[in-house]
């Protein structure tokens, strides 16, 4: 049964025209990498039965895959054409049914060599879907109806990339929540702007600070909060008026992973200028349960049945117990890691910057490892998991030739 805490984030999806079968936005359904359960996405992808089909994907970007209705969209930026798109695919054969340039000529700062230009995740209400991207020297957010033709486009802020752009897109109720943190001059901004039309509802500025995370809508402490970590602060704010409900020093600099809970905690992470977990609690009270000095610089963590579970960017995988942080248990993967953790039930998927796909499962007492798989030469997107389905989107290489691929995984 789904806690119920869930329900008012609940009731908030099942108000727009999405299924449970859907992951519709960044981290899932329920906005923290959890898919709904049965059926049972596959752990041995080894076996060729699991591949149900595979597209290739023109240009390169780290943005992932956003599944809806029957349809899967993707964004992509091609550095050589220097465009910036959005592709909808088949969600049951990988049939690309259109191509949607939204920006051209637009790549004009430089970036990270390990980002991309187009590294946010699309959100999708059922009826639209919303992306954002850097281009020119401000972020621009635009909705596309599930045909691929442009509705609206609005311009969120002045941007200075210091690193790159990721932050995804949110949806609540009649809004769709974007994040600009810069380093600009004018610093950045976060707001929500009307999905039909893309009107500024609200917005408040935020410091000059590099940062990196995505707006992230949690139940905690007894009622609905948007977290935002990063800019040396936690900010917690109201996602219907841009309230600030409560902000308290106790982050880094630069944040790149998306806040996760257990109801009663937040759990936040950064990597510069130092290493930290934080369990704060999410009543406004500024308290610090714990912290770490740990590096979950880039990939987000998951949060089940009390415990916290996290792969270092160094490859490490760990468990802590959340409301105390004492170490469970720690183990070595292998490789770098960029992507997030992603669970359906007790299953953790993770994903290194080498192709490797990862699978153990979520349980205190011990690392089990269910499964290793080299799935590509290149994963830096999250993988989505939809109605047991899973949704990667991979690279491969040949010399100097780099493509990739966005492949589906099955029962």
């Amino acid at each position: 049964m789904k806690s119920p805490l869930l329900v008012p984030l609940l009731l908030a999806v099942t108000s727009l025209s999405l299924s449970a079968a859907d992951w519709p936005w960044w981290r899932g359904p329920d906005r923290n990498g959890v898919a709904a359960g049965n059926p049972h996405p596959p752990v041995n992808l080894d076996d060729p039965r699991s591949q149900k089909w595979a597209v290739e994907v023109p240009g390169r970007a780290h943005g992932s895959a956003c599944v809806c209705g029957d349809r899967v969209f993707l964004p992509t930026a091609d550095e050589t054409a220097k465009t910036q798109s959005m592709h909808g695919f088949d969600r049951a054969t990988g049939r690309l049914l259109w191509t949607t340039v939204i920006h051209r000529d637009g790549m004009t700062q430089k970036s990270n060599r390990k980002e991309s230009w187009a590294s946010a995740t699309p959100a999708c209400d059922g009826e639209r879907v919303f992306m954002s991207f850097v281009h020119g020297e401000a972020v621009f957010t635009t909705a596309l109806d599930l045909n691929g033709n442009q509705l609206w486009q609005t311009r969120i802020s002045d941007f200075v990339i210091h690193q790159g752009y990721g932050a995804s897109p949110a949806i609540w109720g009649d809004l769709v929540i974007v994040a600009a943190d810069s380093k600009g001059t004018n610093g950045g901004a976060v707001c929500g702007l009307d999905r039909k039309t893309g009107a500024v509802i609200w917005k408040i500025p935020r410091d000059a600070k590099p940062n990196y995370a995505s707006p992230i809508i949690l139940e905690a402490a007894g009622r609905t909060q948007l977290f935002l970590s990063g800019i040396d602060k936690v900010t917690s704010l109201d996602p219907l008026n841009g309230k600030v409900l409560w902000e308290i020093d106790g982050a880094t600099t630069e944040c790149v992973t998306s806040t996760v809970t257990d109801g009663q905690r937040i759990f936040t992470s950064g990597g510069y200028p130092k290493n930290h977990v934080s369990a704060i609690l999410a009543d406004g009270s500024g308290t610090l349960a714990w912290e770490s000095k740990e590096r979950v610089y880039v990939p987000s963590m998951l949060v089940r049945n009390g415990h916290l579970y996290a792969v270092l960017d160094s490859g490490v995988a760990a468990c802590w117990e959340a409301a105390t942080g004492k170490e469970k248990w720690k183990e070595r993967l292998g490789g770098t890691f960029s992507a997030s953790l992603v669970m359906e039930n007790d299953q953790i998927y993770a994903a290194n910057e080498s192709g490797e796909l990862f699978v153990f499962r979520a349980i205190p007492e011990r690392m089990e490892l269910l499964g290793r798989h080299k799935i590509a030469d290149e994963m830096f997107a999250t993988p989505a998991i939809a109605d047991g389905r899973i949704y990667l989107r991979v690279a491969f290489l040949d010399g100097e030739r780099r493509t990739e691929k966005l492949v589906c995984y099955g029962p």
